[in-house]
């Protein structure tokens, strides 16, 4: 079987790397980049740090701080405004899964003029878009290394998965130091965010022998670390190998694709406003268990990468321990139901239907090992609250 394998051209990995940001531009001739990011990195003088090493580097740099969580269509058009004006010649994301996903848009719509609802799947855009350099401060989307953003349909409150090569990321600059002030909350959900990614990528339809091995090495390095992680954030190995791993998802599930668990996820963050890597979080065990019969195998691989059992415990005993442990870990993290985050049951039961109508619409679920039913999806909802 043949695969198509799409990653960033090149990558600076490791502590400190985020001050190589300047020749790194340099190397790939941009001279005007636009800096996507968010009032917080701004605030905090973060975003400040990077102007100084590109502009060091004799770049002309403006700034977009005004990216909004899970990012509207509505809210990129400031964004493409100012990369027009500024003629940038490049786009570089800096910070965690919003930023990204508007970095991302921005190069393509400032390229085309188009509206970003022309490019939602099932559609999948190769065309003219300006060089994108991926800079990530969180440990979980893995958008560094993707070539997908998601942009939320100001009109519909609609998700819309928006794949294709032009969203790729070119260079990737991974700096764990950046994680290391990240609350727990944040830890928590982004980590078993990657988490996500890579069981995913391991039992997607689409998944290959190069996705595989990417995926098993992610899963392991994050049941290692993940709960070292959000007990002490200031634990260096734990957040580098964290690090590591939501990248190394990120390329696994760019190229095998994300499955049922994110097809349902999209919604939940669309009408509730629930951040992406927490409704991931409060789908993860129940989707699992909902699959497993129909790659028992497969699953039960995920288990054993992840330590949850021995290496010659048998396929089914290590599946089930895997829902096991998801379910645990989610308690050690302290991921909340939809119930407990705050939403109303009333307003939940009234949108489970559209809910479920757009989770089938992305196409994600398709690549699950079990393809779910509207009905059965519906279903899942309701058990999760």
């Amino acid at each position: 079987m043949t695969v198509n394998i799409a990653l960033p051209r090149f990558a600076q990995i490791g502590a400190g790397s985020v001050d190589d940001l300047g020749s790194v531009i340099t190397q790939l001739n941009i001279q005007r980049p636009l800096l996507v990011t968010d009032r917080f990195l701004t605030e905090t003088g973060q975003a400040e740090r990077l102007v100084k090493t590109m502009h060091a580097a004799g770049a002309d740099v403006a700034v977009f701080s005004e990216t909004v969580p899970d990012p509207t269509a509505a809210s990129l058009t400031a964004g493409v405004e100012l990369a027009r004006t500024h003629n940038a010649d490049g786009v570089i994301g800096f910070g965690g899964g919003s930023p990204m996903d508007t970095a991302k848009a921005l190069a393509v719509l400032s390229a085309t003029g188009q509206s970003i609802t022309s490019y939602k799947a099932p559609s999948s855009y190769s065309g003219p878009a300006l060089p994108i350099i991926a800079v990530p401060t969180t440990a979980g989307s893995g958008s560094e290394a993707t070539q997908f953003t998601v942009i939320t349909d100001s009109d519909t409150d609609e998700k819309m998965l928006c794949p294709g090569l032009s969203f790729l990321p070119i260079a990737i600059v991974v700096d764990y130091e950046l994680t290391v002030s990240m609350p727990g909350r944040l830890t928590a959900d982004t980590g078993v965010d990657a988490l996500t990614h890579a069981i995913e990528a391991y039992v997607s339809r689409r998944a290959s022998r190069f996705t595989d091995a990417l995926a098993l090495a992610a899963m392991t390095s994050i049941s290692r670390h993940l709960r070292r992680a959000y007990a002490d954030g200031a634990d260096r190995e734990a957040r580098e190998a964290m690090m590591l791993a939501s990248t190394q998802a990120g390329m696994a599930f760019s190229n095998s694709s994300v499955a049922l668990v994110h097809g349902m996820s999209r919604p939940i963050g669309g009408h509730f406003h629930v951040a992406h890597g927490l409704s991931n979080a409060m789908l993860l065990p129940s989707v699992t268990k909902f699959s497993i019969d129909s790659a028992v195998e497969r699953y039960a691989d995920c288990a054993r990468a992840m330590g949850v059992v021995a290496p010659a415990t048998e396929d089914r005993h290590a599946a089930d321990a895997l829902v096991a442990e998801l379910e645990q870990l989610c308690v050690d993290v302290e991921v909340p139901t939809p119930r407990a985050y705050g939403i109303d049951q009333a307003e939940w039961d009234a949108r489970l239907e559209i809910m479920a109508v757009q989770a089938l619409a992305s196409g994600s679920p398709n690549n699950n090992p079990r393809i779910p039913t509207q009905q059965e999806i519906v279903e899942l909802y309701r058990e999760i609250y």
